[in-house]
């Protein structure tokens, strides 16, 4: 019990020197460059402790459950031989994590709203609604089909710069055919996907099935999870503003 608060008091620590650097910055600006009281102040340092509170608590719970499930799912479906479900598994994955995404769900209902304004989409609340979830499930569907061909890479030691480079090139040549209006959108949507829910899991899951495959450096062919899963969103993004 006192080694476990011992470490929690050590990653709050931790996590108060990894945000004095924001802290620094906003508040030279605030207080020497536009020489402005902070708006609000007790509110602004009750946001900042809970901030602080709940990245520490996120940090642990990562440590504590995140990625040991998904390492131990990751190994037992390599032991267990299926690749299908192996598969079947990544993609639920991806899938799964990436709907959840706080930061896609807010990019998806600012690009329903911005895509009404200028009639991309119908003005009506139920077709921004609409077009949000498409956006979302367009993007969870690609981050679950980054981690088939990221596992796959895996299993078979594809060289990923091979992968990277080919994913770039088919971006390049769909950004010149897709509309101005969903190039932007898509790009964004290639950032949102790596944050806080899904990064975690897909990379231990990564780190686990190279760990569990003879023949595999966890180190050299374990990471690499989370490119696929922000080049494939602007494909499929891309595609869907196409084929739409």
């Amino acid at each position: 019990m006192l080694a476990n608060f011992l470490s929690l008091a050590r990653l709050l620590g931790s996590t108060l020197r990894d945000l004095a650097p924001i802290i620094l910055v906003v508040g030279f600006f605030q207080i020497v460059v536009l020489r402005q009281p902070f708006p609000d102040l007790e509110n602004a340092l009750v946001g900042l402790l809970l901030v602080l509170l709940g990245l520490t608590l996120f940090l642990k719970g990562l440590d504590m459950a995140l990625f040991p499930i998904g390492e131990a799912l990751a190994q037992a479906f390599a032991r267990k031989g299926s690749l299908a479900w192996l598969l079947l598994f990544a993609f639920g994955l991806g899938f799964g994590t990436t709907v959840a995404e706080p930061a896609l769900i807010a990019v998806g209902a600012e690009a329903a709203r911005i895509m009404s304004e200028v009639g991309f989409v119908d003005p009506g609340e139920e077709s921004r609604e609409a077009y949000a979830l498409v956006i979302r499930y367009t993007v969870a569907a690609s981050v679950g089909s980054a981690l088939v061909i990221g596992v796959l890479r895996i299993l078979k030691g594809w060289p990923m710069h091979y992968l990277i480079i080919g994913g770039y090139v088919v971006v390049v040549g769909l950004t010149a055919l897709a509309p101005e209006e969903i190039v932007g959108i898509a790009y964004d949507s290639g950032g949102v996907t790596t944050s806080t829910i899904t990064v975690p899991l897909v990379t231990a899951l990564g780190v686990g099935l190279a760990s569990a495959i003879r023949g595999r450096n966890p180190l050299i062919d374990g990471f690499g999870l989370i490119a696929f899963a922000s080049l494939m969103p602007i494909i499929f993004v891309l595609l869907l503003g196409i084929l739409g």
